[in-house]
């Protein structure tokens, strides 16, 4: 349906502004009577061009979760949602945040439910968050809704997180180890072959290959960087596509260390968000259906996926998730007993708050074993160039002694 944007009075003659869907000009002038407001001006609303940046636009989630919770306070204190929602306006620092906010109360205060709101934005609050909000409507606990969400999505944040931070300084070692090898093959290594050239030296093999590296990096290295570049990007590109996903998410699963690790993370957010969903009134199914999306893994997702077609059919969610092989033993037997026990949201919390503790003890345990790994690779790369070059210059000085 069209959006119509009206202007009225109330009775008390204060101006009311605001945005309203209706099949036509005359179904807003009897909506806006009904609410007690005399229309001024109705305006069909114009298709907006807005230019799409590609930095700026999204919400950070830690601000989305202190929304959260904020709002799921004041309306606990009993304030109404739309002025609940202007104060929060006013107060967001964000200016992307405040339009949006600003927007949904304007909805609101348009007639629409706050879950109707919300899914005009859906990068900001995604298909978790607008379900839920769903359910806390129907179920008139909004508030406590608003509450599981906030601490779901700070558990979310905080395990993402840990993985990012135990990934920051593996990646900044190897990075500047590759600088530092790229510094030397290009400024370092030239003057040293020029030194033995002249001095007409036979070299050591250690020597030949470093040398040899050295004029193929200078001689390749405007082809190489952009080359590694492209590379990296048509990887990215493979990835975001159906196929990509499935094989290289595959094939992730299956790295030593890394993969469960992966599993780990994948198993304790299925268990939280589900577990979030279930205790908040959502069908398992279409429980199982957001969840599939926020996996963060394609073989898990298709896992999930197809065990909710099984559920359909009339199986447990047990045994369609122990068939695919991604979810440990323990889990499937957790999850079978709380089925049986109608307690399957609290055993799916603290099976999310097992495999957080896991997901916790691994990162340190990769983050030890990567510590010496990093010590031997920047002793035998960085290490091995330098006493290659000085190979030579021993051999001279053991000749002239």
């Amino acid at each position: 349906m069209p959006t119509y944007r009206y202007e009225g009075k109330t009775l008390k003659g204060q101006i009311k502004k605001g945005e309203f869907e209706a099949p036509d000009e005359g179904a807003v002038r009897v909506y806006l009577r009904q609410q007690n407001i005399i229309p001024i001006k109705v305006t069909p609303k114009g298709k907006e061009i807005t230019l799409s940046l590609p930095f700026g636009k999204k919400v950070n989630r830690r601000a989305i979760a202190i929304f959260t919770r904020q709002l799921a306070t004041m309306i606990d204190a009993g304030l109404p949602l739309v002025q609940s929602l202007e104060i929060l306006s006013i107060q967001q620092e964000n200016k992307v945040f405040k339009d949006i906010i600003r927007q949904i109360r304007e909805d609101v205060e348009g007639g629409s439910t706050f879950a109707g709101a919300l899914k005009k934005h859906p990068a900001t609050f995604d298909e978790l968050y607008t379900n839920l909000v769903v359910a806390g409507e129907e179920g008139g606990i909004l508030d406590n809704i608003l509450l599981r969400l906030a601490g779901y999505i700070e558990k979310a944040e905080a395990l993402k997180k840990k993985v990012k931070s135990a990934m920051v300084y593996p990646s900044t070692i190897i990075g500047v180890a590759i600088i530092v090898v790229i510094i030397l093959m290009i400024f370092v290594i030239p003057v040293f072959d020029n030194m033995f050239t002249s001095a007409g030296q036979t070299l050591p093999l250690p020597t030949l290959i470093v040398i040899g590296m050295s004029r193929l990096v200078q001689k390749y290295v405007y082809i190489v960087i952009p080359g590694l570049i492209i590379v990296f990007y048509l990887m990215r590109r493979y990835h975001k596509t159906e196929n990509g996903k499935k094989v290289i998410d595959r094939l992730l699963l299956k790295l030593p260390v890394v993969g469960p690790l992966l599993q780990k993370i994948s198993v304790a957010r299925f268990s939280r968000t589900l577990g979030t969903l279930v205790s908040s009134g959502v069908p398992i199914l279409d429980g199982l259906s957001i969840v599939s999306k926020t996996s963060g893994n394609k073989t898990i997702e298709t896992a999930i996926l197809n065990a909710r077609a099984s559920i359909r059919e009339g199986e447990t969610i047990a045994e369609p998730l122990n068939r695919s092989g991604m979810f440990p033993p323990m889990v499937i037997q957790m999850i079978s007993v709380g089925e049986s026990t109608g307690a399957l949201d609290s055993m799916l919390s603290k099976i999310a708050d097992f495999y957080e503790e896991e997901v916790d003890v691994a990162v340190a345990n990769l983050t030890s074993l990567l510590e010496p790994f990093l010590m031997v690779f920047l002793g035998v790369v960085i290490g091995g160039v330098v006493i290659s070059m000085y190979l030579p210059i021993f051999q001279m000085a053991s000749a002239v002694g």
